[in-house]
């Protein structure tokens, strides 16, 4: 079975591999065009919200301070 999983990377967008649906705040499922792998934009200058365009590498997104990830 596989899984979802959502990577957050530093200074980029949120990676989601594996299936998953994705819904806006109105329960609406969005297109992903059947893929299992895509970017969602954290820096809120995405022309095609909710997925990144790339647009975080010119508006100078910022590095957040992150909380540290358990180890297991």
């Amino acid at each position: 079975m596989n899984e979802a999983i959502i990577k957050v990377r530093e200074q980029g967008p949120l990676l989601v591999t594996g299936p998953v649906k994705l819904v806006n705040h109105l329960g609406v499922e969005y297109d992903t065009g059947g893929k299992e792998n895509f970017v969602l934009c954290r820096c809120g200058h995405s022309r095609q919200a909710p997925f990144c365009d790339g647009s975080h590498k010119i508006a100078e997104f910022p590095v957040s301070d992150f909380v540290p990830a358990q180890q297991p």
